[in-house]
This record gives structure tokens, C-alpha cells and sequence, in this order.
């Protein structure tokens, strides 16, 4: 049997980076969080889980206005988000395919080495560099230079601070900005 190309997306249980494996039927559509048997959180994220859990609604919006999707899904979201944090942290990343698995309530799950919040702070990240690349690409100075001197005042951290607070990740029934 050849191996799988993803870690973790194989067998009846989903291997974790840390080694520990989960059964998928374990999470539930509210969880954000896994506290493993080996000790640490891991963060959990399923495509049902808005983009909005990361951003702002207006965010969210001005992405899936401007990115063009060529997969199977209608437009930009949670599944591309985890897409360009599973490219950048492939052994920090298991994801399992529940498509053929109507008990679990989601298509996708990934569940992460980092905790909730450290995930949040990377996916920030890695949506900046795709705007600072994109707006690289423009010929309009002014735009460029006006990107990059707000980018120098952008906090991550507390970004996601003021975020999480705001949305109230405390409870599973957060809502949109």
C-alpha cells in the first residue's frame, strides 16, 4: 500500500504531528481546540468553520472578490486558508477527508502541532505576504508604498488579540464582525 501524500490523511484515525491519533467522530463542529493525550492543544479546523473565524467579514469579502478559485469549491475560504498553511507547515498539519462520512457534520478537518490561537497569528501572516505580493504586482506606487508603510504599523499579535476578544472564541457561538 503506497503511502499517503498528507500526513495524517489516512487509515480510520487521524494521526496527529505529535503521533497521538484521534478518531475524526471525536470532533465536533465547535471545537477550535484538542487537548491531546501527549500533552499539548492542537488546533482544529473544519471547512465548515467561516473564514471569518480568521478575519473580518469586510476581509473576507475583499478576498473572495479578488482571489479566483479553480477547485471545488465556489469561492475563496477556509479550505484555501488551510491550503497555504498546509504548503508553508506540511509536518505541522494532519488533515483527514470526511466526504464520505455523513456522521461527522464537515468534508474536511485539519488539525494542527500549534494551538488555536498561534494558528490564527499564522494564517494572518500568510494572508499579509499574499497581499504584500499581490500589491508588488501593482503599477501604482502610491498603492504600494501606502501598503507597505501601513503593513510597518501592523501588529499580528495584536491583531489577533483585539480579534479574538471581539469574537469572543471563548464560546462556540461566536459571530461575524
Amino acid at each position: 500500500m503506497a503511502d499517503d501524500p498528507v500526513p495524517g490523511a489516512g487509515g480510520d484515525g487521524l494521526e496527529l504531528p505529535c503521533g497521538e491519533t484521534v478518531d475524526p467522530h471525536e470532533i465536533d463542529l465547535g471545537m477550535r481546540e484538542y487537548n491531546c493525550p501527549c500533552g499539548d492543544v492542537h488546533a482544529v479546523v473544519t471547512d465548515v468553520h467561516p473564514p471569518s473565524r480568521f478575519f473580518p467579514e469586510s476581509l473576507v469579502t475583499v478576498l473572495q472578490e479578488t482571489i479566483d478559485t479553480d477547485d471545488g469549491f465556489e469561492e475563496f475560504g477556509t479550505p484555501h486558508l488551510m491550503g497555504v498553511v498546509l504548503e508553508e507547515f506540511p509536518e505541522a498539519v494532519a488533515i483527514h477527508d470526511a466526504s464520505d462520512d455523513g456522521a461527522v457534520g464537515y468534508t474536511l478537518l485539519w488539525m494542527t502541532d500549534f494551538d488555536a490561537r498561534r494558528l490564527h497569528e499564522i494564517v494572518v501572516e500568510l494572508v499579509v505576504e499574499l497581499m504584500e505580493h499581490a500589491i508588488s504586482h501593482a503599477e501604482n506606487d502610491d498603492a504600494v508604498t501606502e501598503f507597505e508603510s501601513q503593513m510597518l504599523e501592523f501588529d499580528v499579535g495584536e491583531f489577533v488579540d483585539q480579534y479574538r476578544r471581539q469574537r469572543e472564541f471563548e464560546s462556540e457561538h461566536d459571530q461575524p464582525l
